[in-house]
């Protein structure tokens, strides 16, 4: 008779040191390959993440300067600014390039030990430490050329950081199913959410929106984010609307919708490509 012991190490193979680390393997490997795709092979590399908020600020604050003689929030448009457009920039470069994971990651998804999470969580990583480093390099910036003392909330700011990763994440992973198993979505994604930048905030306040106007953009999640960001540096703005819960609830509904139809489909989905 087969001794119980027998038995199982013939059911349950061996998980040697190759086996108990590959996921880290495979994590940086990813990350490594996607470093030198993403930034080695265009001109400036890693500076284009820094020219991209910078030129998007400065492009606000040469507009707005014209028709405003000071912006909604203190005496200085660029920090107003930053402080709505960068968090609008990592909730985009999470979801874009969660979006992609599949379709850049096709031919490594093909080796049984690299699986779709591994590519989402290499991409989610980059992206954003990438962005964060890029904000902090800006709002540094322009405390430093403009001799600003701001005073930060760090629990605010991190938060709407938190908000920004986690919704940037779950859009970005049901994204990566639909626009891998229906390529005509990205198209419409991005027809359909080309105003998105325009009713997040990232110019104005949404308290000083009339009251229809902000009964419709409560239910955008990116405009409880902006407010989030700018609570933690304007001690005088408090952002009495903003929702945490619901924002992290639109982010956790989207992730696991997003995670079930990959889990399910994603294999075939890389045969395919």
């Amino acid at each position: 008779m087969v001794s119980m012991a027998a038995q199982d190490s013939q059911i349950r193979p061996y998980q040697g040191p190759k086996a108990r680390f590959a996921l880290p393997r495979n994590i940086t490997a990813l990350m490594l390959r996607e470093m030198a795709t993403t930034y080695g092979r265009s001109p400036g590399g890693y500076l284009w993440a820094l020219i991209d908020p910078i030129g998007g600020i400065a492009v606000l604050t040469l507009v707005f300067t014209f028709f405003l003689r000071r912006p909604p929030l203190g005496d200085n448009f660029p920090l107003f600014y930053a402080t709505g457009y960068l968090p609008f920039l990592l909730y985009n470069a999470v979801a874009q390039n969660l979006s992609q994971a599949i379709l850049y990651s096709r031919p490594l998804l093909a080796y049984p030990r690299v699986t779709f999470l591994d590519a989402l969580v290499v991409r989610f990583v980059l992206a954003f430490l990438t962005q964060v480093l890029a904000m902090y390099i800006v709002i540094a910036g322009i405390v430093a050329v403009f001799g600003l003392r701001p005073w930060v909330d760090p629990w605010a700011a991190g938060n709407a950081l938190g908000m920004a990763a986690a919704l940037g994440a779950g859009v970005g992973t049901l994204n990566c199913y639909l626009m891998t198993a229906f390529p005509a979505w990205a198209r419409i994604w991005a027809i359909v959410t080309r105003p998105l930048f325009l009713i997040s905030g990232a110019f104005f306040l949404y308290e000083g929106l009339p009251l229809p106007a902000r009964e419709v953009l409560w239910f955008n999640p990116l405009i409880h984010v902006t407010a989030e960001m700018r609570a933690g540096f304007y001690p005088t703005y408090e952002a009495a609307f903003v929702s945490s819960s619901f924002v992290y609830l639109a982010a956790l509904t989207a992730l696991a919708a997003g995670l079930m139809l990959l889990r399910r489909h994603s294999r075939t989905m890389a045969a395919e490509g």
